[in-house]
């Protein structure tokens, strides 16, 4: 069946008040979490010389973030998100605002700072998953790419100033990028306080009679039931483990042969610069072609790319074909949330976000481990194959998944709606389901004949996700 979706007119995103307010507000929301992120483990080196405790703060922090995502998928979906992000931005004012009063006073230790770290990272998974959800219905609907393109560039432009930033005001006190982020979340609480149109569409009684329960399973029904989200996870999995596993690699590779660590920070800075003129590209990519042919052709160029590393791997020219890779992030990016958030019902938005985040995000947390024991074990051969490989699989299940070949493009018909031009269990009208006949995630890095999965480049580096 063809799907008709109601949606603003075509005006431009610069004069889409509302999306600009989210975006603007994000933007210094973002900034701030950057200089924070930065200030914890520096911070607590000061408080106690103790790298162990350092790391310890951030690992917990990430472990809470990962735990909470499918849960609060739920969430998004079962409360108003409007309301549940003012919350979450009000939590973490208070938050910032007490660790910067008990920092000034003396007060501040390892177990504030790490309640207050594991709060934030809690409060920014809901409050992500919500603003991601909210998207669509700020948008046109078939503008829903070019907005996820300009979050990627915010989410880069971010990376980019935010840690230099973050130093140098750390350097004027140890508080001050506590205090920075508490301001910053006070600018999110305003902006989103200053939004009119609403953020989901409302829901019915047969949408919260339901127990958490029921709903985090029918989320994950719908996910791995429709080829096009089956896809999307099928690649998006192994390609942010290969990116962030090469990228880690790498700079291990250059420690070990000595080099200074200005230079390893401009690899960085080379990466990041690469992922800001993806962003700034992407929408223009998408105009000029079909996302299926994007797509299939980002991650066939993508294996090459990763290859050219290999004789490189000693020295900082590495950043060169690795900024390549992960400039090709951000058009993946955008076409694939765009297309997610326009065939999925805004009812299961908020977990299908989440479901989708969780598999794209939970296999790159072991590619920095499995780096390190390549690294150690077989040299820059053994990372620069290994995660080539990784990079592989999401190229095959692009070519020839189901899910991807079937996509239809996003077409504003005479009366303003959005016809996405799809059929199965992705293009349903909003409110049915139905199971595809041949469905199944596959195995851990594997895929599936014409139903595997094609899908999303991760975020920082691969698939951005807002701070």
């Amino acid at each position: 069946m063809r799907r008709l979706l109601r949606a603003p007119g075509p005006d431009s995103l610069w004069r889409n008040r509302d999306f600009n307010l989210l975006w603007g507000s994000q933007a210094l929301s973002g900034l701030g979490s950057s200089m924070s992120s930065l200030a914890y483990p520096l911070v607590i080196l000061v408080l106690t010389h103790n790298a162990v405790l350092a790391g310890a703060v951030g690992t917990a922090a990430m472990i809470a973030k990962t735990a909470v995502r499918l849960p609060v998928g739920v969430l998004v979906d079962r409360v108003n998100r409007r309301r549940m992000m003012l919350g979450c931005d009000a939590i973490r004012l208070v938050a910032f605002a007490g660790l910067t009063v008990s920092l000034l006073l003396g007060y501040g230790n390892v177990l504030v700072i790490l309640v207050v770290a594991v709060l934030e990272s809690v409060c920014a998974a809901a409050f992500d998953t919500g603003a991601m959800s909210a998207v669509r219905n700020l948008v046109p609907l078939d503008q829903v790419p070019t907005a996820v393109a300009r979050d990627e560039a915010r989410t880069y432009a971010v990376g980019l100033v935010g840690p230099p930033i973050g130093g140098a005001v750390f350097g004027l006190g140890r508080a001050l990028p506590f205090l920075a982020d508490a301001i910053s979340y006070l600018v999110s609480l305003v902006g989103l306080l200053l939004i009119r149109r609403p953020m989901q569409e409302k829901a019915t009684p047969a949408d919260t009679d339901t127990s958490p329960l029921h709903d985090l399973l029918e989320g994950l029904r719908y996910t791995v039931t429709t080829p096009f989200l089956r896809a999307a996870m099928l690649i998006a999995a192994p390609l942010n483990f290969a990116i962030n596993g090469m990228l880690f690699g790498i700079i291990i590779l250059l420690q070990r042969n000595g080099t200074p660590p200005v230079l390893i920070g401009t690899v960085e800075t080379i990466v990041g610069i690469g992922g800001l003129i993806g962003a700034i590209a992407a929408s223009s990519l998408m105009r000029r072609f079909r996302f299926p042919v994007l797509l299939r052709g980002i991650t066939l160029i993508g294996v090459p790319l990763m290859l050219a590393a290999l004789p490189l791997a000693s020295s900082p020219l590495a950043a060169a074909p690795i900024a390549l890779v992960i400039l090709l992030g951000p058009p993946l990016n955008a076409g694939l949330f765009g297309h997610l958030a326009v065939i999925t019902p805004d009812r299961l938005l908020g977990r299908v976000n989440s479901a989708f985040m969780t598999a794209a995000m939970g296999l790159a947390a072991l590619a920095p481990v499995l780096a390190g024991i390549l690294a150690e074990h077989f040299g820059a051969a053994g990372v620069v194959l290994a995660f080539t490989a990784a990079f592989a699989v999401s190229t095959v299940v692009a070519l020839t998944a189901k899910g991807i070949r079937e996509m239809g493009p996003l077409t504003t018909n005479e009366t303003g709606d959005t016809e996405t031009g799809e059929t199965g269990p992705g293009a349903t009208e909003i409110g049915e389901s139905r199971e595809s006949e041949e469905s199944g995630l596959g195995g851990a890095g594997g895929t599936e004949t014409d139903e595997s999965g094609a899908g999303g480049a991760g975020h920082r580096p691969g698939t951005g996700e807002a701070g």
